[in-house]
């Protein structure tokens, strides 16, 4: 059987803009199973690490799928305290709890033959949870102060970077939900495991940052510069690419990039021996050098040793100012 994207779906997905970029084989392993799995009217779940593109890869889910036409409604279930979420997702009646001076719509309502993309899903209360399986399972629910049934055509996308399964084995995610939400898993590929994209994705960043800066010419990177690109560990991937390549773009003073910021947070008034010091102290202990020492030591010896160690380390950090508040030493 032919799954590939048609003709008819790649016109679809051109209508909205995309920075899912890239040629290695995590990559293009990963849309495969996206497009296969786009068309079937069913829930899927998405997993990766932050700044991987999970919305990305939703908004593109629902622009290859039938219900591309209707509206993708999303919601961040982090962005929310618990008390909220509820009524965001499936609406209030006038007079449901203070404040609620008219009905308002849910997001399930707005997302009726569209889609809804539930980022951070593993955020929701329990009692928000039984509520969703109501509604993949039967297709109605209540709002919040109503008795009356709304029907709604929705399909559910979810987004994650926990462990879901091990949260419903703690009683943390109702496991009810989790199978019915789990048709398929989609797991994005973080930026380290698809090195042959970095340069690829760097240039396309730093093409677009060129234009908003107003310059005629492409930035290109110097072979130092690429190599820190590639090599980089990249904890905060596509998204973390982006803010350090468009950096480097708008202070270079010249289209050829010679210099990558990783960390923007350090200070340039830390001294040299400061810097070194914080680099190397913690290393020492993870390496168990000290730690094995203090391990073996008596308790009370122990203790102070650590207090001692902790406290060096802060007049370090305050450059020996001992005027500056404790709480700015830890």
């Amino acid at each position: 059987m032919n799954h590939t994207v048609t003709a008819d779906q790649n016109s679809r997905s051109a209508t909205y803009v995309t920075e899912a970029l890239g040629q290695s084989e995590p990559f293009l392993t990963f849309q495969e199973r996206l497009s296969r799995v786009a068309p079937v009217n069913r829930p899927v779940l998405l997993i990766g690490e932050r700044g991987t593109g999970k919305e990305l890869a939703a908004s593109r889910l629902h622009f290859l799928s039938n219900r591309w036409q209707a509206p993708m409604v999303a919601l961040n279930c982090a962005a929310l305290s618990p008390s909220l979420i509820e009524s965001e997702l499936f609406g209030y009646e006038k007079g449901a709890f203070t404040g609620a001076l008219q009905r308002r719509v849910g997001r399930f309502e707005a997302a009726d033959r569209g889609t809804l993309f539930l980022d951070e899903i593993g955020s929701i209360p329990l009692e928000v949870q039984e509520k969703i399986l109501r509604v993949v399972e039967y297709n109605v629910f209540e709002r919040v102060g109503s008795t009356e049934s709304v029907e709604v055509d929705v399909r559910i996308l979810a987004a994650t970077n926990a462990d879901l399964s091990d949260l419903a084995r703690r009683n943390g995610f109702k496991q009810d939900l989790l199978d019915r939400l789990s048709f398929e898993v989609l797991f994005l590929p973080p930026l380290r495991e698809r090195q042959e994209d970095i340069f690829l994705l760097a240039t396309h960043f730093a093409g677009r940052m060129a234009l908003e800066l107003g310059w005629d010419e492409i930035p290109v990177f110097s072979a130092d510069a690429l190599a820190a690109l590639e090599n980089h560990s990249w904890p905060g991937n596509i998204r973390e690419l982006k803010n350090v390549v468009e950096r480097a773009v708008y202070r270079s003073d010249a289209t050829i990039i010679t210099e990558i910021d990783f960390d923007p947070f350090h200070s340039p008034f830390v001294s040299t021996e400061s810097r070194e010091a914080e680099k190397s102290a913690p290393d020492d202990w993870a390496g168990g050098k000290n730690l094995s020492e203090l391990l073996q030591a008596p308790l009370k010896e122990a203790v102070w040793r650590l207090k001692v160690t902790r406290m060096q380390t802060a007049l370090q950090k305050a450059q020996y100012n001992q005027k500056k508040p404790p709480g700015s030493w830890a």
